[in-house]
């Protein structure tokens, strides 16, 4: 009788290592698959794939729950050094398409329904001085021989070369010549305007209507370096990158949560409602008070709190929500955003919250289904994972994902970038446009800050009361 071969087992070595920068790790890995998550002060870099989970499109199939099950097999039996009790805990990065039935074509052929990537190589960091570099992979039973031995020489490898690397002054960025192209504003105010007719015939409520702008450069610019602008220049939003392929990437800086959960504990964000920031502190301060006073504004946000709040009820408990929203003032752009905690079962997962949650109103509209229809017969392209949940999970159902916004996909020296505004009774299409040119900035200023010098028909800014009645 023949014996089945064994499974491989994942082994896990972790260093200190405090003098590492996430951006070095993350050049020295370029032509490799890569990534990046950060907000404030916490941060995590991650390279090279140990196991890819992914999956398109399957109608018979639930993708949250074929990726928990993906999961579950890649951390089942970890190999432990010996006297260790507990094996640390294996995370998986990636995301999800907006829409269930994408399919990967154009700028997304390397962006399937769900990918997620357990990483070789993770540097995971809060604040200054304070860094921990981990090396994973998975061992066949013929391997398992001095595997972590081996595998901290390797750490200890990377870490010595990337220091020597970090000592080194950066070199000046070449400036890049580049077009920009907007979406036609005629055809897309049209598309507002059908949104409010269908608002006017009650078959929605809201739709978060999205359009695209096209950056062409003479030559490439490394994501890396974007990202790395986005996480400086917006420290109260969520930056990200994921490169699944060398050169196919996704980046970008979301200002809210679609779902965080960690040992049973939930905390997300419903925002809705948005006005700029103003140039003064004073102008700042008065454009909050305008947009705290807006009752269609805070109608607005209660409706995505009360949609996120409603849906959490069929699992969650204990759940409680701010009395009143705040305003939460960023970069470039200032919202209504309420914070919800829950306590949520151990047999509930980050996944199954994410089923239950994407789309939240927020990026979709509402109700949900019929803004879903809506939204694939008015916007002319392929979202793909434009507003669709990004982040990472671990294997115990822990994790955080945001919704890809104030985003860009790059194919090389190509990008597009993704606004979005939430149109609802009483939207102006023009304030609309202006809002997504306000939104388009923090990727752009993020190029314009890695040497692209970019041609376009430039937009005006929004006048002081333009806001927009969504987030995306």
């Amino acid at each position: 009788m023949s014996r089945q071969p064994e499974t491989p087992r994942l082994a896990t070595v972790t260093i200190p290592a405090p003098d590492l920068r996430p951006d070095v790790f993350l050049r020295h890995a370029k032509g490799e698959a890569r990534g990046f998550w950060a907000k404030g002060d916490r941060w995590v870099a991650h390279r090279g794939v140990a196991a890819e989970l992914r999956g398109n499109w399957n109608p018979t199939v639930d993708r949250f729950e074929e990726l928990a099950s993906a999961a579950r097999q890649i951390a089942l039996d970890p190999l432990l050094p010996p006297g260790t009790a507990r094996a640390p805990r294996v995370r998986y990065y990636g995301g999800f398409s907006f829409r269930p039935d994408h399919v990967a074509s154009g700028v997304w052929s390397d962006f399937p329904s769900w990918l997620f990537h357990t990483p070789v190589f993770e540097l995971e960091g809060e604040g200054p001085g304070d860094a921990w570099l981990r090396v994973r992979m998975l061992v066949s039973p013929q391997a398992q021989e001095d595997v972590f031995v081996r595998l901290k020489h390797r750490a200890e490898a990377l870490r010595a070369e990337l220091v020597a690397l970090g000592e080194a002054s950066p070199g000046q960025r070449a400036v890049t010549a580049g077009r920009a192209t907007h979406s036609d504003r005629a055809t897309w105010e049209e598309a507002v305007r059908e949104s409010l007719r269908a608002i006017g015939r009650g078959s929605i409520s809201k739709a978060v209507l999205a359009r695209i702008l096209e950056v062409e450069l003479d030559g490439q610019v490394d994501p890396v370096d974007v990202v790395s602008h986005l996480w400086e220049a917006n420290r109260g939003s969520h930056a990200f990158l994921f490169e699944p392929v060398p050169g196919s990437a996704l980046v970008g800086a979301a200002p809210e949560t679609v779902a965080t959960l960690r040992d049973g504990v939930f905390h997300a964000t419903a925002v809705a409602g948005s006005i700029r920031r103003g140039d003064t502190p004073r102008e700042q301060a008065e454009l909050a008070a305008q947009l705290l006073a807006s009752e269609k504004d805070r109608v607005e946000q209660r409706i995505a709190l009360d949609d996120m709040v409603a849906r959490l009820e069929t699992v969650a408990h204990q759940i409680r929500t701010d009395p009143q929203p705040h305003v939460l003032t960023l970069a470039r752009i200032q919202h209504l955003e309420t914070e919800i905690r829950a306590s949520v079962p151990a047999d509930v997962g980050i996944l199954d919250l994410l089923r239950l949650l994407h789309p939240t109103p927020a990026v979709c509209g509402l109700p949900r289904d019929a803004a879903m229809s809506f939204l694939a017969e008015e916007e002319p392209f392929e979202r793909g994972w434009y507003a669709g949940p990004v982040g990472l999970f671990d294997a115990e159902g822990n994790g955080i994902f945001v919704p890809a916004l104030r985003t860009a996909v790059s194919t090389g020296s190509g990008w597009r970038l993704f606004a979005g505004a939430g149109i609802v009774d009483g939207s102006v299409p023009a304030l609309e446009w202006e809002e997504t040119v306000i939104k388009f900035e923090p990727v752009l200023e993020a190029l314009g800050a890695c040497g692209a010098s970019l041609t376009s028909a430039a937009e005006s800014r929004p006048h002081q009361g333009a806001r927009t009645r969504g987030e995306a």
